[in-house]
């Protein structure tokens, strides 16, 4: 039987124990690994759980993980701390108290080899030898997605790919691939038409699934999805440490200030670029950051954040907003959030970057008040001016309609007339008194009238054109 002290015996792996000597005991049924800020849902009794910490931010965090690894029962904790320099005392502190053995993973030791080994481990606890097949799949265990897909479709014999919840093919090897919506979220495999579908695990909130083309798999694709689940979590430390290069290129986005053109030389970008901003409404800030890493994982892009919004600045042609659209239509499938809406700005180059985080953030406030649940604006179905007004202060906007528009607004409002919504339909019908005329279904002389006595009130002439487009801002500012 596999014991957790049996691992701490592997010399290759080099594990040294944190806290837990007297619960070294615990039978070991597989090897998990998340990290996800609560597991809960995906852990079982047995288990050691591998992670990167990447879900520890500050002290507290660790509470509710290891509260999760406790109620589930789990045989211990495996953790490196290679990106937070060290175990952090939290982590150590919660795994005593919810007795759970915590055991630290060199930092320059690959998940995969742990994987390996204790998946042979308990492979020799039941008696059998590894297949030839399993063991070739074994090691490919560090090898990129690709790799690894090309290898677990020699040995199954069959096509494979990988989907992401967004609908996006991550991998595969043939075309055709099928469709991700075959999968039922929560289960260990789904057979459908020729194809079987199953989860491959890990951390991460928004998911992928392994498909195989055929509805006959076994013991070896689950194996696959493993191995994968490690080959996704190896290729986001990556694109973790890029996202770090990328913070002074956010900071002097958010900031207004910094040198923004060298920040956009150091991410290795090329111009023209768009800006995304996402936004979840319901407080989750790591939900909304991979949902849009996600979202833009197949064209050059730099992450971080614009305040509390997920952003990315990223190479992409027009089209790419439709393909936005298309692959947030699958998420809520697969992720439970009430509502997912992004902003995309027009192309810019480093010189207009600012301007371009500013219409981003502004389609992203459209997209917010419109009914769907998933909704994507992008600049370029904003209309000009309203991308104008929404670039000034509240203040400015508040003083300029005031000084514009404050006569009309004054006498609307000691009158009980709206006079401010006739000069609004006049401007929006191009200054037509017929078409404005027929809009309010009045006679064009009181249309005529009406115009008159506002340009009196507002000191101004509204049949001249920049006086036009003056008033017309003043509206949009309200």
């Amino acid at each position: 039987m596999t014991l957790v002290k049996t691992l701490l015996e592997i010399p290759e792996l080099r594990l040294r124990l944190r806290t837990g000597s007297a619960l070294l005991d615990r039978a070991v049924s597989r090897i998990y690994v998340t990290e996800l800020p609560d597991p809960s849902r995906y852990v079982s009794a047995g288990e050691v759980v591998l992670t990167g910490l990447l879900w520890w931010r500050r002290p507290g965090d660790a509470e509710p993980f290891v509260a999760a690894l406790a109620r589930a029962g789990v045989a211990a904790l495996a953790a490196s701390g290679a990106d937070t320099e060290g175990i952090p005392d939290d982590v150590v502190r919660a795994c005593a108290r919810h007795r759970i053995p915590l055991l630290e993973v060199p930092a320059d030791l690959s998940f995969a080899v742990i994987t390996e080994r204790v998946v042979l481990a308990l492979a020799a606890d039941r008696g059998r030898e590894p297949s030839g097949a399993r063991k070739r799949l074994l090691s490919s265990a560090d090898a990129p997605l690709p790799v690894l897909l090309r290898q677990g479709a020699q040995e199954l014999g069959a096509p494979c790919w990988v989907l992401s919840a967004t609908g996006r093919v991550v991998g595969g090897t043939a075309p055709e691939a099928p469709p991700v919506e075959w999968y039922t979220p929560g289960r260990e495999r789904v057979v459908a038409d020729r194809y079987t579908l199953l989860p491959v695990g890990g951390r991460f909130a928004v998911p992928w699934v392994l498909a195989v083309g055929s509805p006959e798999t076994g013991e070896l694709a689950d194996e696959l999805a493993g191995l994968l689940s490690l080959a996704r979590a190896r290729a986001e430390q990556v694109r973790r440490t890029a996202d770090r290069a990328a913070e002074p290129l956010f900071g002097a986005l958010g900031s207004g200030a910094g040198d923004l053109a060298a920040a956009f030389a150091a991410t290795g970008r090329a111009e023209p670029v768009r800006v995304v901003v996402l936004r979840t409404p319901d407080d989750e800030p790591a939900l909304a950051a991979e949902l849009l890493a996600e979202l833009v994982a197949d064209v050059p892009a730099s992450l971080g954040s614009l305040g509390d919004d997920a952003c990315a600045v990223i190479e992409a042609d027009e089209q790419w907003p439709d393909t936005a659209r298309a692959r947030l239509s699958t998420v809520d499938l697969f992720v439970e959030v009430s509502r997912v809406y992004a902003g995309i700005s027009g192309p810019a180059t480093v010189d207009g970057l600012r301007g371009a985080a500013q219409e981003a953030l502004h389609a992203a406030e459209v997209a917010a008040r419109r009914s769907q649940r998933l909704a994507v604006v992008a600049g370029e179905d904003v209309a000009v001016h309203r991308l104008l007004v929404a670039g000034a202060p509240d203040e400015l906007r508040r003083s300029v309609r005031e000084r514009v528009l404050g006569g009309l607004l004054a006498y609307d409002a000691a009158q009980g007339t709206d006079l401010v919504h006739t000069v609004r339909v006049f401007l929006e019908c191009s200054s037509s008194p017929t078409a404005a005329a027929k809009a309010l279904h009045v006679h064009v002389n009181t249309l005529r009238y009406r115009i008159a006595r506002a340009s009196e009130l507002l000191g101004l002439d509204l049949n001249d054109f920049r006086t036009q487009v003056d008033v017309y801002l003043a509206l949009q500012a309200g």
